[in-house]
């Protein structure tokens, strides 16, 4: 089988559908794969490469689908394997890849391993499949080790053994109902070859790998000098439990996996991992030739409203990432992180102005840059974050375990706007008066799909006409960039053949770097100015800096 010489992932768009919250086709309030199926339409209007599928496994949604009971079938709640297939075939039919959400530092402490551990003996072959240890103290009351869990408290739990006594404890880096997996036991390695090929034999295109940092925990679980470091983070910073050495086999089997079959059939399979570790150096380790095709740089995400602070990101990651032979693989948005158009403006609970303008520069500078681009749904929208839901309709299960709204994500998971004046705002099938699994806020209207497309100046009209250009223009998409000289607070860049990206970081009009053709602008731009908060594209021969 000839390859394609185009490997499609190189310079992708691909958008995020959380699924929960994508579109309802049943009138329970929840999203559901029927509900991406007549979403997708929309998806190819808007002209986004592929989608990426949040989990729609069969879960007890303790932290929505994160929590893994079956790793080969659909959740009752989303459809099954049958609609599934039709998804497949829809996506197939209109051009559009699909990634799904695939988990394997834990599962669900349903899944039946865990139920078999909870039953087993200690020292037994079901308990060898995740983390059991011995606790200390006295009569073992205290956890094996000091570490914390991501999401807040201690990361052990204890069990009750089948004698009816306290027992053992089992390590949870996230939730107590999340059981790390031990992959240093090869029936762990094997179960997932098995997932992959199921999903692979549906046609999937590939998977986004949750925690691609993970797996691997110290061979000793020994104490963390900085026990709190996760938890205060919430990130992946403790060494003694993330970015192991040995992760990097197991990227290198799947990565052979996926090689396997687009040989068989000549179809580029994709994995791009969520990576949280320190530097762009050491994310550059996972996207060898021979490891993860992509991993989300989040740097980008990170970085403060401030043109120093973004050139520098945007210049380590191609150095060290694009300097693997992969492409950086760029986010602004995602189901984990407060929407940029209120972290920018840090607004209040409808968002404006300054956080809306600097969310539309962003993305058009994203969308500029060499590699591949993820979009969350509603970020084309110019969705704010909604900050306000009270405190009893909160489910993410950080507020659970800490009693902290602090870093919470539910704000950014509130159901989409479609249409209409009010809630439910098209996004359930059924009546009126169904309510989303999170509540809208009535500002939503403002923001519902059917307004952002007939209005041109929409962050909707914004993202489409990028995708259009990116496509169109051999300067866009994977390459490289070269830095121009620009004003005090102003980042521009060129891109292959006079294409010019520029933004102003500032709050006051700057004169434009270069003159040229203008292409697309994020905000008015009058000839010759680049007003603040405002990025543009242009076509110039760059020699008028």
């Amino acid at each position: 089988m000839t390859l394609n010489t185009h490997r499609w992932w190189r310079d992708a768009v691909i958008y995020q559908v959380y699924v929960r919250s994508f579109l309802d086709s049943t009138g329970d309030g929840i999203g559901d794969l029927a509900g991406v199926r007549a979403g997708m339409p929309y998806l190819k209007k808007l002209g986004v490469d592929g989608i990426w599928l949040s989990p729609f496994y069969p879960s007890p949604q303790h932290d929505h689908g994160y929590d893994v009971a079956d790793y080969c079938d659909v959740d009752p709640l989303f459809g099954d394997l049958a609609e599934f297939d039709l998804l497949m075939t829809d996506a197939r039919r209109l051009g559009i890849k699909v990634l799904l959400d695939i988990v394997p530092n834990h599962c669900s402490s349903e899944h039946p391993w865990f139920r078999d551990a909870l039953a087993a003996e200690p020292g037994s072959e079901a308990r060898a499949r995740f983390h059991f240890a011995d606790g200390r103290g006295p009569e073992g009351a205290e956890p094996p080790n000091n570490w914390h869990a991501m999401f807040g408290g201690p990361a052990w739990s204890r069990v009750t053994e089948a004698d009816g006594n306290p027992g053992q404890w089992y390590l949870h880096m996230f939730t107590s109902e999340q059981p790390d997996l031990n992959w240093r036991n090869p029936e762990v390695g094997a179960h997932f070859d098995q997932v992959l090929r199921f999903w692979l034999d549906r046609g999937v295109d590939g998977f986004r790998i949750d925690v691609a940092a993970g797996l691997f925990k110290h061979p000793d679980l020994p104490d963390s000098p900085d026990p709190e470091a996760d938890a205060r983070t919430r990130d992946s910073v403790n060494p003694l439990a993330w970015n192991r050495p040995e992760v990097h086999d197991v990227w290198r089997h799947w990565r052979s996996v996926c090689e396997e079959y687009t040989e068989r059939d000549g179809r580029d399979r994709l994995l791009v991992g969520e990576v949280s570790v320190p530097t762009a150096r050491e994310h550059a380790q996972y996207v060898r030739p021979d490891e993860l095709h992509q991993a989300f740089f989040f740097d980008l995400l990170s970085a403060p409203w401030n043109a120093d602070a973004f050139r520098k990101v945007i210049s380590e990651a191609m150095q060290d990432i694009a300097g693997t032979g992969s492409t950086v693989t760029w986010v602004l948005n995602n189901h984990d992180q407060v929407r940029t158009v209120t972290r920018y403006g840090e607004l209040g609970t409808e968002g404006s102005g300054l956080g809306a303008a600097r969310a539309r520069a962003a993305a058009l500078l994203m969308l500029a840059l060499p590699g591949a681009a993820y979009i969350y749904q509603g970020e084309e929208l110019g969705l704010p974050e909604v900050v306000d839901l009270p405190d009893d309709v909160l489910t993410d299960p950080i507020f659970r375990r800490t009693g902290s709204r602090a870093r919470i994500r539910d704000g950014c998971r509130v159901p989409l706007p479609w249409s209409g004046h009010a809630s439910p705002f098209g996004f359930t099938s059924g009546a009126e008066s169904a309510k989303p699994w999170l509540p809208q806020p009535d500002y939503f209207a403002e923001y519902a799909t059917d307004r952002a497309l007939a209005d041109t100046r929409s962050f909707w009209h914004l993202y489409r006409d990028g995708l259009q250009l990116r496509a169109a223009l051999p300067q866009l998409g994977e390459g490289t960039l070269r830095w121009l000289e620009a004003p005090p607070g102003v980042l521009a860049f060129v891109r292959g053949d006079g294409l010019v990206c520029a933004v102003n970081f500032g709050t006051a009009p700057t004169p434009a770097p270069v003159s040229g053709t203008p292409l697309l602008s994020s905000g008015p731009c009058p000839a010759g100015v680049l007003p603040g908060s405002t990025a543009a594209w242009w076509i110039s021969d760059c020699t008028n800096p």
